[in-house]
């Protein structure tokens, strides 16, 4: 490409980040905004190239970027708080002076994120970071699958509900509604669709009554808003074939010894 061989570069670097729920924004690193293929990237000049290293081996293929993700459309709360987690980045180089040609620098998905002194750091999971993953699953007493998933299949029709928190305290939420049977939220979901938590999802630790207890205290305030309830399991044997009759379907081990047998005295 001309505009990377001349002896005056007009190099820009770019990223676009798409979230899980469909928002995409893009940031460069030049000094002005840039539109590229009708989308606006933002100039955030405080990205640096020396903020970014990758690796060319089979090690996963990982960066650290610092200074992309300080734009005013990412913020630290909401970076915290789980809302850019698993987002799809793009970078890549392009020539400022006339967007529009790109050379593909690299591609992943938001993985942890940390501050340090102040500064925002995300890194970025390539693709070859699947490879570390297991292949196989390893046997559990507990099953494997999640609650109306393809291998549960258990119909998820009528175990969704709405409801209105009218208060929280800690980790406890209170709802105007009561749960299905005992535990029922235990194990499940909460969606918030309303507030500051709007958009993001908590796991249900246990359920009583018009509360449950999440298992970590909303990222901002929760009172009023309205949320989904879905439904969950404890992964249990008895659960499974008493509660929902689909122990068919079980994805567990409940009877196979394991390494516990080792240290049983006998007779205990």
């Amino acid at each position: 490409m001309s505009w990377l061989d001349g002896e005056c570069t007009t190099l820009a670097l770019c990223w676009r980040v798409e979230r899980r729920d469909g928002v995409t924004i893009g940031i460069t690193a030049h000094d002005r905004d840039l539109e590229i293929d009708g989308l606006v990237y933002r100039a955030a000049p405080g990205m640096m190239p020396s903020a970014i290293s990758r690796s060319a081996n089979l090690d996963a293929d990982s960066m650290d970027v610092t200074g992309a993700l300080t734009s005013a459309a990412i913020g630290e709360a909401d970076l915290l708080a789980g809302r850019w987690d698993g987002a799809r980045v793009t970078l890549f180089a392009t020539d400022w002076s006339a967007p529009g040609a790109m050379v593909a620098l690299g591609e992943g998905t938001i993985g942890a994120v940390e501050t340090r002194g102040g500064t925002l750091t995300a890194e970025l999971r390539g693709l070859s970071e699947m490879l570390e993953r297991p292949v196989v699953e390893e046997t559990s007493p507990e099953c494997r699958a999640e609650l109306g998933d393809r291998r549960c299949r258990v119909a998820m029709a009528g175990r969704r509900r709405f409801a209105r928190v009218t208060a929280v305290a800690g980790s406890v939420v209170t709802l105007d509604a009561s749960e299905p049977v005992a535990n029922g939220w235990g194990g499940g979901r909460l969606r918030w669709f309303g507030g500051g938590n709007s958009g993001l999802e908590d796991a249900i630790a246990r359920s009583d009554g018009a509360t449950v207890t999440l298992r970590r205290p909303p990222r901002f305030a929760g009172a009023g808003a309205l949320v989904e309830l879905v439904e969950g399991c404890d992964k249990s044997l008895a659960t499974c074939a008493g509660r929902f009759g689909n122990a068919v379907n079980f994805r567990g081990e409940p009877w196979l010894p394991g390494i516990d047998l080792l240290t049983r005295y006998p007779g205990g």
